[in-house]
């Protein structure tokens, strides 16, 4: 997850990022406070309580499709906040009469255009995608086995959507079944090795680990797909079935090159690399 701040007018609006899901969460409390033009945070949160007990009663499903995730609040600390997809947000304005709804109806079409853009034309991603992978000195051979990656990552989660795997959560738990059985580490603990934070793991890999993750990803979309695997269960199988795959690939590989695939190497800018500690515990 990454989280950051964007703003409207004078507001600070928190979000979150969810990269497995690729769905930007926003906080509904600070859109509560635009709408309701109130400076104090804790009279616009008593506002969305008593908003959200009005809109449960009526049945609406604006509520049922809030999150609650970590966001920071302005005394440092990570609280559980409600959060909301632009969809969802744009329908709750709808329920707050004020006259910043149709500014911030505006700057939440805006805030998602370039999404609904891809969307209707997905080359608009790829090519934002490959001139940002430029940007950063990444190969065309580099570049190249991260789209094809990408391609079979989305024909993957595809096939969950359509059999009955929600995104976010359970996207995210099969992808890491995948990815410990094929790597023989989490996704956190690779990202560990590498020194990334918010980062995204599949920007740092190298050309061996892109490979293995597509082959592993590609594995288990067959599998599941000859057995029409439908659900966490049936679908944790075809996972841990199609990591071992590229598990037995990759350390066939090891032995005949002496050479792990899994590594901590990374495309961190000088000054974002990790200080390597002695055994003291003290930086290099």
């Amino acid at each position: 997850m990454k989280t950051d701040m964007t703003l409207f007018e004078d507001y600070k609006i928190r979000r979150i990022y969810d990269e497995e899901a690729e769905i930007w969460w926003f906080s509904v409390i600070d859109i509560v406070q635009v709408l309701t033009q109130q400076s104090d945070y804790q009279t616009a949160r008593k506002y969305w309580n008593k908003l959200k007990q009005r809109l449960t009663r009526e049945g609406s499903e604006s509520v049922t499709n809030c999150h609650r995730l970590k966001l920071r609040a302005a005394d440092g600390k990570n609280y559980l906040t409600d959060v909301a997809t632009a969809e969802t947000l744009l329908r709750l304005v709808q329920s707050v009469p004020s006259s910043k709804a149709e500014p911030i109806k505006l700057w939440l079409a805006k805030v998602g255009y370039e999404r609904m853009q891809e969307m209707a034309d997905p080359s608009r991603s790829l090519d934002r995608a490959r001139a940002t992978w430029q940007k950063h000195g990444r190969s065309e051979k580099w570049i190249q086995r991260r789209m094809t990656g990408q391609e079979t990552r989305n024909k993957l989660t595809d096939y969950w959507s359509e059999h009955d795997i929600k995104q976010g959560e359970e996207f995210a738990i099969l992808t890491n079944i995948i990815h410990q059985e094929w790597a023989e580490v989490g996704i956190r603990q690779h990202k560990d090795l590498k020194g990334l934070k918010s980062q995204n793991l599949r920007d740092h890999m190298s050309e061996a680990e892109l490979i293995f993750t597509a082959l592993a990803e590609l594995s288990t979309r067959q599998i599941a797909e000859s057995v029409d695997a439908t659900g966490m269960n049936e679908n944790t199988i075809a996972a841990k079935s199609g990591g071992r795959i590229a598990n037995n690939a990759r350390k066939e590989l090891e032995t005949k090159t002496g050479r792990k695939v899994v590594t901590s190497e990374n495309y961190l800018a000088p000054d974002k690399k990790p200080r390597i500690k002695n055994d003291k515990g003290n930086p290099k």
